[in-house]
C-alpha cells in the first residue's frame, strides 16, 4: 500500500500540469510525511511554490466543502388548522440571513409584507 502510495506520488511529481486531484495526492503525501515543506519539494523534486500554492488551495477548498449543520425543528400543530384563528405568539421571529444581515418579524406580521421583504433583499423564497 505505501509502495503504491510512492509510485504515485512519484508520477505526479512528473507530471507537467496538476489538476485538484493530482496536487492533493502530493499534499497529503507532504501531510503525512511530517517533513518541512522545502525539504520534502527537495526530496521529490517538485517546485516549493508550486507546492505551496496548491496546499493553500486545497485547504481552502476544504473549507467551503464543509458540510451543513441543520438544527432540529419540531412542528407544532397551528391554531389556524385547529380553526381557533391565527394568534401570535408574542415572541418575534428573527431570520439571520448569511451575508450577516438579520430581519426581525413582530408578533402578527403579515406572510406577504415578509415575502416582499425578503425579495427585496433578494432572498428566494417559496412560500
Amino acid at each position: 500500500m505505501a509502495a503504491d502510495r510512492g509510485a504515485e506520488l512519484a508520477r505526479v511529481a512528473r507530471l507537467r500540469y496538476w489538476r485538484a486531484s493530482d496536487a492533493a495526492v502530493v499534499v497529503e503525501a507532504w501531510s503525512r510525511s511530517g517533513e518541512g515543506l522545502s525539504a520534502f519539494a527537495r526530496r521529490h523534486g517538485i517546485d516549493v511554490r508550486r507546492l505551496s500554492r496548491w496546499a493553500k488551495e486545497l485547504e481552502a477548498s476544504d473549507e467551503l466543502e464543509r458540510p451543513v449543520t441543520f438544527h432540529p425543528v419540531r412542528l407544532v400543530a397551528s391554531r389556524e388548522a385547529e380553526g381557533a384563528g391565527p394568534k401570535p405568539s408574542g415572541a418575534p421571529v428573527e431570520i439571520v440571513l448569511g451575508w450577516g444581515c438579520t430581519v426581525r418579524v413582530a408578533p402578527g406580521f403579515a406572510a406577504e409584507d415578509l415575502a416582499r421583504v425578503l425579495e427585496v433583499l433578494g432572498v428566494g423564497v417559496a412560500c
